[in-house]
């Protein structure tokens, strides 16, 4: 980053935007932004626009999990289209050969969607 001041640095891993922001990075591609887009511009407005590591750990911290659950479980596409339709927009189902998620994989998402949502917008609001 310090090498090369005249490229725009860009994060392209779920996980490791915190990294980013604190080495310069000033966008972030993320598949659970699709679907909870507020709490992952809070993690960019605290990094990148407040410069707020501290408040940033902290949302990241709340994120780790949905993209745990993203990115461990084989089902990237299907949570993301699970979680869109829990937002209210239609996203399809998955293309063959893929499934829909099953009933405890939706429980799965859900329930870490509902714990990250409470947990960034007390961060948010303090």
């Amino acid at each position: 980053a310090r090498d090369y001041p005249h490229i725009q640095m860009s994060c392209g891993m779920d996980d490791q935007a915190l990294e980013f922001f604190a080495w310069g990075g000033r966008c972030w591609v993320c598949g659970g932004s699709n679907f909870l887009p507020a709490e992952h511009i809070a993690l960019y407005q605290a990094c990148a626009v407040e410069g707020n590591f501290d408040k940033g750990r902290r949302i990241m911290s709340a994120l780790l999990p949905l993209m745990r659950v993203l990115e461990q479980g084989g089902k990237f596409v299907q949570c993301i289209k699970h979680g869109c339709e829990m937002m209210g927009n239609h996203a399809g189902p998955p293309r063959p050969p893929l499934k829909p998620l099953n009933k405890d994989d939706k429980r799965q998402l859900e329930q870490t969607v509902r714990v990250l949502k409470t947990t960034i917008a007390q961060i948010v609001a303090e």
